[in-house]
């Protein structure tokens, strides 16, 4: 008879504690098994700090980049560079890599050319200045040619086309060593090439 009722108020903050969750408990839902693995993994991979942001970067990079020389040297056009694709290019390549180039020389004949100079001998003095001025005037000749021959064939060949860049892109081709260029070389000194460029 004299029992006090609880007020509505307690009654109130009671129903929402019950829906809210268990006494003590965190006040929000439990996440799922999958929710919680995902956040998890997320963590994982964020970097902790500037220091391992940075690595991960350069790590990023170095991979792009193997990936990269990888699909150039098993010539994927994909991964080529702007300045390596089309048809055009792939021609000049294949023009300059068919042909045996003096250039390809250079090294070590400046080499030789530095080693006799180095030996005291005045006749061995003289012979390496003739060593290196020959070798100067073939590779001038050589690219001469080169130009003059390639330019002769791109127009034949491409008729219409852009040759703009071209002779750059063939003279610094040529003056690396076969084994060196990238896209890899395709065909080999002599071999004939094919009329069509358009595949």
């Amino acid at each position: 008879m004299f029992k006090r009722t609880k007020s509505p108020t307690v009654e109130e903050q009671a129903t929402q504690a019950a829906s809210d969750g268990k006494a003590g408990g965190k006040g929000r839902p439990t996440p799922t098994r999958k929710e919680a693995e995902a956040a998890a993994k997320a963590r994982a991979k964020g970097p902790k700090d500037r220091k391992e942001a940075s690595r991960r970067q350069r790590e990023f990079r170095a991979e792009e980049s193997r990936k990269i020389r990888q699909g150039m040297k098993s010539g994927d056009e994909r991964y080529y560079l702007p300045r390596d694709k089309g048809r055009v290019r792939r021609f000049i390549r294949d023009y300059v890599d068919r042909r045996f180039s003096i250039v390809e020389m250079v090294i070590p004949l400046m080499i030789i050319g530095l080693m006799l100079g180095y030996t005291g001998s005045s006749a061995l003095v003289r012979a390496s200045s003739l060593v290196l001025l020959a070798t100067v005037l073939f590779v001038v000749t050589d690219m001469v040619l080169l130009r003059f021959r390639l330019r002769r064939e791109l127009g034949r060949r491409f008729p219409g086309e852009s040759l703009k860049g071209t002779t750059y892109y063939a003279l610094t081709r040529s003056m690396q060593m076969k084994f060196m260029r990238l896209p890899k070389a395709r065909v080999k000194i002599g071999q004939p090439l094919p009329e069509d460029y358009d595949k």
